[in-house]
């Protein structure tokens, strides 16, 4: 199985970005989305950004995974 997290582009350089994912900033391929620009959501999978996301779709999206990841902290 496969996981890609939304993620927000904050510089570009080529076809290498910074995106920041959680406050978490990384260098990412946008290779595969050449139309990709500063301030779009994309979602990441290993490295490269796969598709151009809506902001209220990856926003909900981050929700979600923060959620998830309370209840785990919860459950120990």
């Amino acid at each position: 199985m496969c996981l890609a997290i939304p993620a927000i582009i904050k510089s570009i350089d080529g076809m290498e970005a910074e995106a920041e994912i959680g406050g978490i900033r990384r260098h990412i391929s946008i290779q595969l989305t050449p139309e990709a620009r500063v301030g779009d959501y994309v979602l990441v999978h290993t490295g490269y950004s796969i598709s151009i996301v809506e902001q209220k779709d990856a926003e909900e999206t981050l929700e979600m995974l923060r959620e998830m990841a309370s209840l785990a902290e919860e459950s120990g």
